[in-house]
């Protein structure tokens, strides 16, 4: 690959999480069930640009949360796992990368649906379990009195987990149907 190209893709990186971190700012609407919208940028990039870029974009993504203040600290194995891991998992979607823009060149829509709804299954799930044994773990004394820890996390982080696919999955079908070049460019 070209260094211009690199350049390129590095710049996409940063560009989309910059837009995942725009999106970030959408008021909670229900508090911590709230789904993560810029999860859709993410995914969406990951499957355009693979697993390699697809990870950077999703750390940068964790990073900017430092730098705009949205981070919320209980302890350093906390904010390690919420605000990098998890984050970078977003960049997992890339792994199916490869096989959408097969399908796209083969003009199989079907499998190339399919594929990306694997990988933003996959990225989606991966973060929010790394989110959910946050909860178990770090946030247990914010549960109603009487509900375990891990069913609270599991409610909270499941719910908002659930909801960020959601919105990715009408994205992914939105790009399909109309901008399907978008998972297979050119370059």
């Amino acid at each position: 690959m070209s260094q211009n190209k690199q350049i390129k893709y590095l710049v996409e990186a940063a560009i989309f999480a910059a837009l995942a971190m725009v999106l970030s700012f959408i008021p909670d609407f229900a508090s911590w069930f709230t789904p993560s919208f810029g999860a859709i940028p993410l995914v969406l990039f990951s499957l355009r640009r693979g697993l390699k870029y697809g990870l950077l974009a999703g750390l940068i993504w964790g990073l900017l949360h430092f730098v705009l203040g949205k981070v919320y600290y209980l302890s350093m194995s906390q904010v390690l796992i919420e605000y990098i891991i998890a984050f970078i998992a977003m960049g997992l979607a890339g792994l199916f990368s490869v096989q959408v823009k097969d399908a796209i060149e083969q003009n199989n829509s079907k499998k190339a649906i399919s594929f990306a709804l694997l990988g933003a299954i996959f990225a989606v799930t991966v973060r929010y379990i790394f989110h959910f044994i946050a909860g178990v773990i770090f946030w247990a004394s914010y549960a109603p009195k009487g509900m375990s820890a891990v069913w609270y996390s599991f409610t909270v982080n499941g719910t908002a987990g659930l909801l960020t696919l959601i919105f990715v999955v009408i994205a992914i079908f939105i790009l399909m149907q109309t901008q399907k070049q978008f998972f297979a460019p050119k370059d």
